[in-house]
């Protein structure tokens, strides 16, 4: 598996995050993960072979039947296993993970397990956290990204331009009588809610994408 391109990606998401490769072989039902991924965990590198139970016992309480149901989906089906969630390492602190993956193939293409990477989002998160209270923020940096969100969601699901996404929130802006940045901000907060997740085949068809797009690049 190729290392993460942390150049690129720290050029395009801001301040550098933590990247490690993981492998799941369906045959054994065996793990590999890299150093870094050892180390969120709060392990050094090689100092503990991971395993299903080792990995579902740094879950957080409240994200860890979630996870437990899409490891054991992953290994009945061969669907990649992708989530969002919290993990506790060995000295307690909490992390909050992306992970993203794909099917593992072999030569004859047949699935034999899912890889990708942990990506820790702990700083970013916490960034958030820290703006969302700074009461020195200026409006226009929330105004504006409240409504580059919710510009955001309207490219992905119409498939239109960022151009024309902002004439469609300003049009239901106006319409409504309610103002751009609250109805952008309430849209991006509906489209995050539990009732309105994206469906599991469409982050499944994301994750192959971002894992295999530079393929296609001419």
């Amino acid at each position: 598996m190729q290392s993460p391109d942390h150049e690129a990606l720290d050029a395009v998401g801001g301040a550098p995050q933590s990247f490690g490769s993981f492998r799941l072989f369906f045959d054994g039902e065996r793990w590999e993960w890299s150093d870094e991924v050892a180390r969120m965990h709060g392990y050094e590198p090689s100092e503990i072979v991971p395993t299903t139970d080792l990995i579902l016992s740094h879950k957080h309480p409240d994200d860890a039947p979630a996870v437990r149901e899409r490891v054991r989906r992953t290994l009945a089906s061969g669907d990649p296993f992708s989530s969002r969630h919290r993990i506790i390492d060995t000295a307690g602190s909490v992390h909050h993970i992306i992970v993203i993956a794909d099917r593992m193939t072999s030569d004859d293409r047949t699935v034999v397990g899912t890889e990708g990477y942990y990506i820790d989002i702990t700083e970013t998160v916490a960034s958030e956290v820290r703006h969302s209270l700074a009461e020195t923020m200026p409006d226009v940096i929330a105004a504006r990204e409240d409504i580059d969100r919710a510009k955001g969601v309207l490219m992905f699901i119409y498939g239109v331009t960022a151009q024309r996404a902002f004439d469609i929130l300003r049009w239901r802006s106006q319409e409504t009588n309610v103002k751009l940045r609250v109805l952008a901000a309430q849209i991006v907060a509906d489209f995050a809610s539990e009732e309105s997740a994206v469906p599991r085949s469409v982050r499944e068809r994301f994750d192959h994408i971002l894992l295999t797009a530079h393929l296609r690049v001419p």
